[in-house]
Formats: C-alpha cells, structure tokens, sequence
C-alpha cells in the first residue's frame, strides 16, 4: 500500500496527511475548499519547522514530505487511485455517512475505507457501502504527528485481512494500534469522556474552582493536563457530540452531558478552537487564564 487519500484538511485531516507523508507514502489530502486546503499546508509546514528545530528533520526531508502531498477539491479525482481513504471530517454522523456512500462509488473496489471518527459505529457507517467488510475505524489521536495511539475499531463485518492491515500500517507510520470493539466512544473516549463531565458536574456544583480541579488532576494523578483544560483542547462540542453519543447509545444517565457544557457549546464558547472556554486563549500567549464567567 503506497497511495493514501484524506478527507477532510482541518485540525486531524492535516495532521493524518503529515503523518503518512512523513513515512513516505503519496497522500492526497481533499477537501471542499482551496483556502482550507491551503491553510492545511501551512500547517504541515510549521509542523515540520517545529521538528526541524527538535533537529529531528532536515530541511531536505521537509521539501520531501511535502511533495508526497497532493491538493485537491475534485472528490472523484482524488478517491479513484487510492488503496486507502481516511475521512476525518467533523463528528457529524449524517456527514459522515453521505461521505461514506459517496466515496464507497468513487474509490477502487479493493481500497479501505476507514474513519477517523472518535465515537460513532463503524457499523452504521459501513451498512452505507457495499463493502463493509473493507470499513474500519483508524481513531487517531491530536495532536497526531506527536501521539503515538490509533484506536482501531472493526465494525460488524470489518475483516480480519482489514485489521491486519490496518494494524500494520500504523506501525509503518510510527503510531501503536489497539484494538476496539464497536461500542459508543470505543475505549479511549469512553474512559476519558466520563472523567471530564464529572470534572465539569463538580464546577458547576461549586466542589472546586477551574485551576483548583485541574492542578488538582495534574499533581495528584499525575496528569499532563488538567480535565477542562483537555476539554477545551479537545473542542467542547466535540466531547458534547461525544457524551451525547454515549448518552444515547447506553441510556444510561451516567453519561447525561453536564449542563455547563450544554449552556457553553450553545453560546458558542468551544475551547481553545474559539478563544474561550474554561480558558481564554490569546493568540500568542502560552498564559493560561481562567474564563470571567468561572472566576
């Protein structure tokens, strides 16, 4: 397998392409706008600046990296040479499954159709397609040209030659896969996602303050991150869509998404994506400090 195609250029799209790129694979990363493609190669580009300056790259393997890289809007043109394609749009379902229809008719019959989806069924994605034997989850993790997981996910009817596959390639481009069975949120977002709502429920019931919890995670349990500032990183409506999903999925009220988190996605504060969230983030600052509305 040597032909990578990525659907979707945003935050994870970009940094899929990277990854792949890097270990030497020709990746043609889609997507419905020239700007947002062209942002996507700026990206990639500081991203390889940042490792030249680690001394972890040369300047002659970032112009290689990048010329492993194809742009493209036309859908059709760059799913019909792929053996594998990679949609990592937003965490839509309806989305995602037009997607997943569209490209099942565009791509090679042979090519794996795999989705970067952090917690909606493998299952129903591929009961769209007319191969869902050939349609796996390949979950990375952002941001992805730094953590070394992939959750892979097999639907129903994903074949054990897909896994295997799968499995390899992630070796191939660096990254550790662990398997998941296809339940709502899988394995990672299932353990995680509980943990920031109930970090978010014990805000909201005036347990602790935002730095009081989060320093309390980092020293005590030996966390990188405290659980809201991970929220905001992670975006606030991506671990609603998340919750919901589980919320759902396992009607149980255990999930029930914290109404902190519902008021704020609502009014558009999402994190670190939209400058405010548990945090404001200014552009340039690495200070990290507490949104007025939780001081």
């Amino acid at each position: 397998m040597t032909r990578i195609s990525v659907i979707g250029s945003g935050t994870m799209g970009n940094g899929i392409a990277h990854v792949f790129a890097q270990s030497g694979f020709k990746v043609t990363l889609m997507d419905i706008a020239k700007p947002q493609l062209d942002k996507a190669l700026q990206t990639i580009s500081k991203n390889l600046d940042r490792q030249i300056a680690k001394n972890a790259l040369t300047e002659e393997q970032k112009k290689e990296v990048l010329g492993n890289i194809t742009i493209t809007t036309d859908m059709a043109e760059g799913a019909k040479q792929a053996e594998l394609l990679v949609e990592a749009v937003t965490e839509n379902s309806e989305l995602k499954l037009k997607l997943f229809k569209q490209f099942d008719e565009l791509a090679p019959a042979g090519a794996i159709l795999a989705s970067n989806t952090s917690s909606i069924s493998i299952t129903r994605i591929a009961a769209v397609t007319k191969r869902p034997d050939r349609v796996i989850g390949m979950h990375f993790i952002n941001p992805v040209p730094v953590m070394k997981l992939v959750e892979v996910i097999n639907g129903y009817l994903t074949s054990d030659e897909v896994t295997k596959t799968i499995k390899e390639l992630a070796k191939k481009i660096g990254k550790i896969a662990c398997i998941s069975k296809d339940y709502p949120s899988f394995t990672l977002n299932r353990i995680l996602l509980p943990m920031l709502n109930e970090a978010m429920y014990t805000l909201q019931e005036g347990v602790a303050g935002v730095e009081d919890i989060d320093v309390t995670m980092k020293l005590g349990a030996a966390h990188p991150m405290g659980p809201l500032q991970l929220a905001d990183f992670i975006g606030l409506d991506t671990c609603l869509s998340i919750l919901n999903i589980m919320y759902t999925g396992f009607g149980n009220p255990k999930y029930a998404p914290c109404p902190i988190l519902v008021n704020m996605v609502a009014a558009g504060n999402l994190g670190v994506k939209s400058g405010e969230g548990f945090y404001v983030y200014t552009p340039g600052s690495k200070d990290l400090v507490v949104s007025s509305r939780f001081c």
